[in-house]
């Protein structure tokens, strides 16, 4: 047998059969991989962590007092950069040791973000007036080395401002480049305007003109074009167009449609694919709460474009493309159905329904996690797809406001929060296999991010078992663990089992058809004798004491109840004691009907016209009054 070189191998177990003895070898981790890192933002602090395997802040970052509004990295993770109020400033920071790289003296600044390849820093202050009253320059873009400004515009909504982005579905920006940074772009009246990255300081270099138009995204693929969308307007249905940059003479594919208020644009990662999700504010439908939504596949090379044809009717929550460009995964309906589509729109599997609403694919393409979030309870499956989508692990992480892969796909990251939790923030690490490797709590946190990198410097090699849980961890694995809350059931339905056509499809209840139970076996009514063996002993047992006295009561009672003493009188000698309760029953209904024939015999003395139903009534007085005397009450 030939030797092995195990220096190289990443941890995970194998076994070797030497003469019949099986040895269990652990493989060592190659010490040349290059470590992930994240960073943070609470209130009052920034931080850069070293992930896996050390969990230790960078040694060299100098940790700044006071107060921060933004914090985010260039996506070539070489840089990081924050605002400081005290300071007035922007740091620019080395993400390798910490070390400061510049710093921009620009103030009161709110918003940054960094271009593709980070060579440019952009800022968005709020929107102000000069003396004049003319708005000021508020978005600017700085070198980031040289900390000169090449070039500034008036930017009113911090909303889609120019946020750097970490996946080509974030893309909803006024100020754009694309990803050789050769070009940027903006949207203005009725054009997008495109500059040179390098001449920004000499003005437009060329317009696409649009009529209307109010969204804009630039491929992130190495092929430059761009995809505008204009709303409806007087009748006229919305439309998506897709250009080459600069030949903006005629679109290379384009797809027309009604009911769209607003898109998202999602580019697959090549660049060769576009993902347009239209919504709209209304369901005219009164079908959604959330309005109504559609999802378009248009083809850079203009040969195709289709409807996203989805098998049930509802929201769309989420949709993502896979980082391999091949296909992409929708999140619709609820309880949600997860389906995904090859890159012709073509279905290939979906998954069970479960309460679902976010989706995310590896950065190799290898896991894809299926979770609910915001106001759902914060399950995360994670499958395999290089085997058929299998499960591999469930992780309960509630609360969840942010849910990033690590860029070597293998870690999940999840934190909470504020403004939208303010108790309860913090970080959490886990394993795909399920395992918690990291926690930290923090005061008020507001961002925190995985460091981009490329996965090529991470290669995934088959599974693994899950590392060593960090010291952090044990610190919280002798806390009780929280006691799963579940759905909400009212007080008076506590303690009994729910039946089969009150739960949802996906846990375990009957299968719906057009809002009808398709299945009719093994189905009750609520309350039946039949349902009782589903009660626990102590509903049984107050069930019995409730019909226990209920009957005593209408034992005692049942006489006063039977009948009006102006309507009818016991016979002479009759002892009411002795009528039963069924009997009592009796009587209450005849006399009821009695009195029904006397009020239509009275009608009719006045001169009412009576139906013939009712005719047939009064002729039952004689049959109602034999009844009566056959109970023993004269009438």
């Amino acid at each position: 047998m030939s030797a092995l070189n195990i220096s190289k191998l990443r941890p995970s177990f194998f076994l070797l059969l030497v003469n019949r003895v099986i040895f269990v070898t652990l493989r060592p981790v190659d010490p040349t991989m290059p470590s992930t890192q994240f960073a943070f933002r609470t209130s009052k602090r920034i931080g850069l962590t070293n992930a896996h395997p050390d969990y230790k802040p960078v040694a060299g970052l100098q940790q700044p007092e006071g107060h921060f509004r933004a914090f985010t990295y260039s996506p070539d993770g070489r840089y990081s950069a924050f605002a400081s109020v005290e300071n007035r400033s922007v740091s620019i920071i080395l993400t390798e040791d910490g070390s400061v790289a510049n710093t921009l003296p620009v103030k009161n600044v709110y918003e940054i973000g960094f271009s593709p390849q980070g060579s440019y820093v952009i800022t968005w202050q709020r929107a102000s007036k000069d003396e004049s009253g003319n708005a000021t320059k508020n978005l600017k873009i700085f070198r980031v080395l040289s900390g000169e400004q090449t070039a500034s515009f008036v930017q009113k909504s911090q909303n889609g401002w120019c946020a750097g982005f970490k996946s080509s579905s974030d893309r909803r920006r006024n100020l754009q480049f694309t990803y050789d940074e050769e070009f940027c772009a903006r949207v203005v009246t009725n054009e997008v305007q495109f500059y040179k990255s390098s001449e920004m300081e000499k003005g437009v270099w060329n317009k696409l003109r649009v009529e209307g138009v109010s969204e804009f995204a630039l491929s992130p693929g190495k092929n430059h074009a761009v995809a505008v969308f204009v709303p409806e307007k007087k009748g006229q249905p919305a439309i998506v167009r897709v250009y080459n940059v600069p030949q903006f003479a005629s679109s290379i594919s384009q797809k027309t449609f009604f009911k769209a208020d607003k898109v998202k644009f999602m580019w697959n990662h090549l660049g060769t694919s576009l993902l347009v999700l239209t919504q709209t504010d209304v369901d005219t439908t009164n079908k959604s709460y959330y309005g109504e939504s559609n999802l378009y596949l248009l083809g850079i090379a203009g040969q195709y474009d289709c409807r996203v044809v989805l098998d049930k009717e509802g929201p769309i929550h989420d949709v993502s493309w896979s980082t391999n460009s091949k296909e992409f995964g929708v999140v619709y309906d609820m309880p949600a159905k997860t389906t995904f589509f090859d890159h012709r729109a073509n279905a290939i599997k979906s998954l069970p329904l479960a309460p679902r609403n976010t989706i995310l694919y590896s950065p190799h393409a290898r896991f894809i996690i299926v979770a609910g979030f915001g106001n759902l309870q914060g399950t995360m499956d994670i499958y395999d797809r290089e085997r058929n989508l299998t499960k591999v692990s469930t992780i309960e992480a509630s609360n969840t406001s942010i849910c990033e892969w690590s860029p070597d796909g293998r870690h999940i990251m999840t934190a909470t929060t504020s403004p939208r939790l303010r108790v309860d923030n913090g970080v959490k690490i886990f394993h795909y296999t399920g395992s918690l490797i990291f926690t930290e709590e923090m005061e008020e946190l507001y961002e925190v991010t995985w460091k981009p990198q490329t996965p090529d410097i991470h290669p995934l090699r088959g599974l693994s078992p899950a590392p060593t849980p960090h010291s952090s961890v044990s610190s919280i694995s002798s806390k009780t663990p929280p006691k799963p809350q579940g759905a909400y059931r009212p007080p008076h339905a506590r303690g009994s089992a729910v039946p089969l056509h009150y739960k949802r499809e996906d846990e375990g209840g009957l299968a719906l058809a057009n809002g009808v139970v398709s299945s009719t076996n093994d189905m009750s009514i609520p309350g039946a004798p039949e349902l009782d063996k589903q009660l626990s002993k102590n509903a049984q047992k107050n069930k019995k004491k409730r019909e226990a006295a209920k009957k005593t009561k209408e034992t005692e009672q049942h006489v006063s109840e039977v009948v009006e003493p102006s309507q009818a009188m016991p016979a002479d000698g009759l002892d009411l004691s002795t009528i039963s309760a069924e009997d009592g029953k009796k009587i209450r209904a005849l006399t009821k009907k009695l009195k029904a024939v006397e009020d239509l015999k009275l009608r009719l003395a006045n001169g009412d016209k009576l139906e013939a139903t009712q005719v047939k009534k009064i002729e039952t007085e004689d049959q109602l009054r034999k009844d009566l005397a056959a109970l023993g009450i004269d009438a």
